[in-house]
């Protein structure tokens, strides 16, 4: 591969909704450009992109994978990135480092939830976008209605620069509408194509359609813009100018089409993006914060002081892991000692690789705007920033989605906690997207993910790299215990045995304090009947029950103890008399207080087709969700609701069945309420009944 500056970079990202032709697209690129010398596919596992055994196993895109190309005067590094919503982390960590994001569109479906998932991150990062609409070679493809559905959601930005002659099973061909001239695609799959004049029957539509190109490229640039009102028309160098201005400020989203699985309309999208996209040096300069903390932007300059981002880790058989960075400034070469300022220790730099999935080839540097991958880092791992220790920089790290899905693992054999524990570790650093708890309170560790197939994925790496397998269990919900009402309980302690014996007696009163507010003890002794020093005591005793709950097994909040009065002994008093007086008494309390259980609800927000509303509601209301609201976004409803934690185990499969894939959730946590009656009697149940089998 040749040298290229940062001006001659393309870094380009794959999205879309789950099952719409990104791999096979990228296979095509690459089989374009001699990369690789046959087209792999999806149904026999042969595609350079998805070649990892989860991916083969299940056909979809599981992490984000890097490619690398020359095509014409241009290096592309292209990632292509998953489109199940589980699996969004991926998205985020891709989306941070590309230049260019392409956004491909079922030529039948259209826009649909995945789309716009991709969509928002792409808007947070104000990046460069252009659609490609895929599948026209499929029964009912429309690329006429697929245009109007992206721009009811997206705005009149998005405009086609092609458009097909015939859609369906005779799809091979389209209009190029910036040379005017209908491109023909070879059949042989090798995505070569050729041009010729524009049929009569297709001269007046090509003619309408530029014109409103055209009109659009002009807005991109005030200039042009003033040009194009004089003389009504753009030169060729006019055009080129204003498209690439408006794709690079966002003002234009190019509309392109084909049929990935064909190979039709890889070579013209690469071409488009030649000419057309942004390099890194036409992208703003990034946000950091230098070694002191201040706030500062990192320009693309290869001259500058070295700084690069982290953006994923791989783990790969063999080879161990593989740091895949963004060069921002600067360059790196193999053997150059660089600082990873977000741990603050020093990493050598080993090998570097290009990548064109598993295939790896050895560079000699990476320069700023260009993505390569760095070996064997020892510890550094996604979201860490490289720097010249000279002028230290920190990119602030990428920001995934709260977890929406939880199962709890145990071990299937005894003795494996520790390797349990260090496999989802390293699995962790490979991808932020899931996180582990080990909740000391109801005693499991509980997993957190953005879907089903999310969690079982990192289940299943758990068992092949690690050689572990684990039990899965419904994650304990993190129930409250409280009371409604007072009571007055006083509890004596005496324990007499050969040597010398326990007496505590310990006067107690409580109350409910308002939600949220917690728990306060108060000693209102008065006259020394219990001395000084065994307030502590009693304290220690109440904060045990705190913890261990009176009526449940779980943690008991926003009450007030106070202990009026007592009995001590001159001898037998002590200590460990006053915890347990002290436990005993604050438990009868709560038990005599009108005791309840509190459950955490949970804010949840549904993105779904107006068409899959009805059973998206009925289901809410069986799981005691409350709908709280619905607003309307683009084609998409959002239905907002508050909806029990207990009963959003099993939602994400539940809703994927419910509308076939085609809406997604989010959940945060939002407050606890008061339980209702009978639920309330079956989780005691439950809890005694484990009690008694524990004993």
């Amino acid at each position: 591969m040749k040298d290229y500056g940062p001006n001659d970079i393309r870094n380009v990202g794959l999205v879309s909704h789950q099952s719409t032709g990104k791999s096979t697209l990228v296979e095509g690129m690459l089989f374009a450009a001699g990369a690789i010398t046959r087209l792999g596919t999806i149904d026999d596992g042969s595609t350079t992109a998805d070649y990892r055994s989860d991916e083969i196993e299940r056909k979809i895109s599981i992490s984000a994978s890097l490619m690398t190309i020359d095509w014409k005067k241009n290096k592309f590094n292209i990632l292509d990135m998953p489109g199940y919503p589980d699996f969004i982390g991926e998205v985020h960590c891709g989306l941070r480092v590309t230049d260019l994001t392409v956004v491909l569109l079922n030529g039948v479906s259209g826009v649909e939830v995945g789309t716009d998932l991709a969509w928002d991150i792409i808007e947070k990062n104000k990046g460069p976008r252009l659609f490609f609409v895929n599948r026209l070679d499929k029964e009912h493809a429309s690329f006429s209605k697929v245009v109007a559905n992206a721009q009811e959601a997206y705005g009149n930005s998005a405009i086609p620069v092609q458009f097909p002659v015939k859609e369906g099973e005779t799809f091979d061909a389209v209009v190029d509408l910036l040379t005017m001239k209908k491109v023909t695609f070879q059949s042989d799959g090798s995505g070569k194509y050729k041009s010729e004049e524009i049929p009569a029957d297709l001269k007046g539509k090509a003619e309408e359609m530029r014109n409103a190109l055209i009109e659009k490229i002009a807005e991109a640039d005030d200039t042009i813009l003033e040009k194009y009102f004089e003389a009504g028309e753009l030169t060729p160098e006019e055009t080129a100018q204003g498209l690439r201005a408006g794709i690079r400020n966002a003002t234009i989203f190019p509309i392109l089409c084909g049929a990935a699985a064909k190979n039709y309309g890889s070579t013209l999208l690469l071409d488009f993006i030649s000419d057309y996209g942004p390099s890194p040096i036409d992208r703003p300069a990034a946000p950091a914060k230098d070694g002191a903390g201040a706030e500062i932007t990192i320009a693309t300059d290869e001259k500058a002081p070295f700084s690069g981002f982290i953006f994923k880790t791989l783990s790969e058989m063999h080879v161990g892991e593989l740091s895949l960075i963004r060069i921002y400034s600067g360059q790196i070469k193999p053997g150059d000692e660089v600082l990873n300022t977000s741990n603050n220790i020093s990493e050598k730099i080993g090998q570097i690789y290009e990548l064109n999935g598993r295939n790896r080839k050895e560079k000699g540097n990476l320069i700023a705007g260009d993505i390569g991958a760095l070996v064997k880092l020892r510890n550094t791992h996604t979201n860490n920033t490289l720097s010249d220790r000279r002028k230290q920089v920190v990119f602030p790290p990428v920001a995934f989605p709260e977890p929406v899905v939880q199962v709890a693992v145990t071990p299937k054999s005894k003795g494996d906690e520790d390797k349990i524990s260090s496999g989802l570790h390293t699995l962790n650093e490979t991808d932020p997207s899931f996180t582990i708890e080990v909740n000391p309170e109801l005693k499991q560790t509980v997993l957190s993910g953005q879907g089903e197939i999310h969690l079982a994925v990192i289940v299943n790496r758990l068992k092949e790299r690690y050689g572990v397998e684990v039990e899965q269990k419904k994650p304990k919900i993190p129930y409250r215990e409280t009371i409604t009402g007072k009571s007055d309980e006083k509890y004596r302690h005496k324990k007499q045995t050969g040597g010398a014996g326990q007496f505590a007696e310990v006067w107690m009163r409580i109350e409910p304090q308002p939600r949220g507010a917690g728990f306060e003890f108060e000693s209102h002794i008065v006259g020394g009947s219990i001395s000084g020093p065994f307030i502590p005591s009693i304290e220690k005793g109440v904060r045990q029950i705190l913890e261990e709950g009176a009526i449940a097994g779980y943690r008991i909040v926003d009450v007030k103890a106070m202990v009026y009065d007592g009995k001590e002994h001159p001898v037998d008093s002590k200590d460990i008399a006053f915890q347990i007086a002290g436990r005993e008494v604050f438990k009868m309390c709560v038990q005599a207080a009108k005791p309840i259980l509190l459950e955490p609800i949970y804010d949840v927000e549904i993105k779904c087709p107006e068409e899959n509303m009805g059973d998206i509601m009925g289901d809410l209301n069986s799981r005691r969700g409350r709908i709280m609201g619905m607003e309307s976004i683009g084609r998409f409803q959002v239905v907002k609701a508050k909806v029990p934690l207990a009963e959003l185990h099993g939602y994400s499969s539940t809703l994927r069945s419910l509308t076939q894939g085609r809406a997604n959730y989010t959940r945060k946590f939002s407050h606890y309420d008061p339980m209702p009656k009978e639920v309330e009697a079956k989780v005691i149940a439950e809890a005694q009944a484990e009690k008694a089998a524990a004993q």
